[in-house]
Parts: C-alpha cells; structure tokens; sequence
C-alpha cells in the first residue's frame, strides 16, 4: 500500500505534535515541504504498515535551536498535526483513475539517488554526564602547557591550525568505552553495516582564533586506509566565547573511481557536549574560528578519533 500527502502546492508552517513511546511528547513546527516531515509521515506509515527496513535516527531541533530531540523512528508511535494533513492510501490493485494536468503543474522527475555517495552522520546530546564533562574541562585547562601544534601526513602548510594533546589516558578510555557501547545503534541508525571492530583512537584538540582544518579525508593514506568511522566530541567553557567552527561534511562523487567531494554538504554546528559520527572516507572540513579573546580557556576543544575497521 502506498501513502501520499494531501496538501496544497504552497509550503505552509505545520504545527507537529511528535508521540513517542513512553507517553513522550513535543511539538515543533515545521515546513509542510520539509524533508524532516515526510520522513516522520513515511516512518509512522512504514510502522503501521510493518514494512519498516531500518529504524532511521531522528535528530530536531527544539526550544529555538538551543536543544535537539533524538530519537530513533521504532519510538515514534504518532503526529498530530495543526492544520490537519490527511493521507491518500492507493491500493495498487485498484486502478487510478486517470486525471489531467496541466503540464507547468507537473514536477520534473528527481533525478537517480546513489545513498552511497550522500553524506550522512549522527550527532547525539549529553554524551558525558554534566559532572563528567565539566571535570574533563578542568583536566584540559589544566593541562595547557602540554598541548603542542598539529601537523597533517602531508606536512601541508597552512593546511590546518589548532593544537593537540596526544596522552590524556584518564579520559581516552573513557571516549573509547562508551563509543564500543553505542556504535551499534549508529550504524543502525544511519544504515550503515556492522564491520569487524578494530583499533578505537583518540585525540584532543584544541581549536581557537583564526584555527581551521581544509578540506580532508581521514583514511586517504597507507597508514590510515583501515580508518572506517569517525567521531568528534564537542566540549567548551559556558557561556561560549567563540563562533565558528563548523563541521562540514561533503557529499561525494566518483573520479576515476576514486570517493571525492561533491558540491553539496551538510553544517554540523559544534554543539557542547554532543558527538558526532560519519564514515572516514567522506571528504570534510572545520571551518574557520573567531574568538576575540585568544584565551586557552575559550577555545573549541574536540576528543576526536577513528574506529579502525579490523583485518
């Protein structure tokens, strides 16, 4: 059975009512042409339907943008939406009857989409505890003298700015235990298969005024080519004293059968203590950041790695 959306041409604000299991609720408003909001009808209606494939990882913006609502699909359980949107279910059976329209109303059809070639990522909320992460800061703050200039396998000038500490063992295994717990709900979340789990790393990055990384991937050497995921935890001093520093994450297309990076991209902003997950192979960039003040304290701090894929 197939379901489409009742609506008129016109994009018109949808006030949605989201039901979670659990008796959980939250009302946001959205775009009736918005992808978000087709993709909650399509997995609510895949649900009631049984034909659900995978649970799709949902991540709204909520409280204007100064929190996010994560949840898979298999938790959403109903919408309530204001004005009403009503479904069309077409039995295919039955024959459509056939309608004319004008042809400046029909829609070119979409081109062919390769998942394989769009970017997809997972951040995810609160990943520390409050009283975890604001002990990692004051270990980090404490620790200033220790961190030293980065450098990239090329040795590229100014290719990347920022600072790293190597060795911070009371918290890198910490990062790496709770990321072996819940890996496997990301890769299900973004579709991805499991794969036989290697060497998890981890670093500490520091990023402030005028810090950047260009355009990179992570596994495009020898010595990093087992590099299959990775991940970047956000941490910072409150109120935030920066801007910038945005994750951005590149589409892909193929050249001479090579993964580069498209035209298009997703922004991931740099949330405090939230993680973000994608695969290594995908081309991206931190952009430029401004912090007036120049002080250690205020900067962008990152535990970044990679979840190496096992021989």
């Amino acid at each position: 059975m197939n379901t489409t959306i009742q609506q008129q041409i016109k994009p018109e604000d949808v006030k949605v009512k989201i039901l979670l299991t659990g008796g959980h609720q939250c009302t946001v408003t959205l775009k009736s042409d918005t992808p978000l909001f087709h993709s909650l009808i399509k997995t609510l209606v895949d649900r009631t339907q049984q034909t659900l494939s995978f649970s799709p990882l949902f991540q709204i913006p909520i409280d204007d943008g100064r929190s996010t609502l994560f949840f898979p699909g298999e938790h959403l359980v109903g919408l309530v939406t204001e004005p009403p949107i009503y479904l069309q279910q077409l039995q295919p059976q039955q024959p459509e009857i056939p309608v004319e329209i004008p042809a400046t109303e029909i829609p070119a059809p979409a081109p062919p989409v390769n998942d394989d070639l769009i970017s997809r990522y997972a951040q995810i909320d609160n990943f520390l505890t409050p009283a975890e992460k604001n002990k990692l800061l004051k270990y980090v703050l404490a620790k200033e003298s220790e961190f030293v200039s980065t450098s990239t396998s090329t040795n590229a000038e100014d290719y990347r700015r920022s600072m790293v500490l190597h060795s911070f063992p009371e918290f890198s295994e910490l990062m790496v235990n709770r990321i072996k717990a819940i890996l496997p709900d990301v890769l299900k979340s973004l579709n991805i298969p499991s794969f036989p789990l290697g060497e998890i790393e981890a670093q500490l990055t520091m990023h402030n005024d005028n810090n950047f990384y260009k355009l990179h991937n992570d596994s495009g050497s020898p010595d990093t080519a087992s590099r299959f995921f990775t991940y970047v935890y956000y941490f910072y001093r409150e109120p935030k004293a920066f801007s910038g520093g945005e994750l951005q994450i590149y589409d892909s297309k193929i050249e001479n059968n090579f993964y580069v990076a498209d035209q298009t991209f997703r922004t991931v902003e740099p949330r405090n203590n939230s993680i973000v997950f994608f695969l290594s192979r995908y081309m991206h960039e931190v952009l430029r950041v401004s912090c007036p003040s120049k002080a250690f304290a205020d900067s962008r701090f990152t535990i970044n790695g990679w979840v190496r894929k096992a021989n």
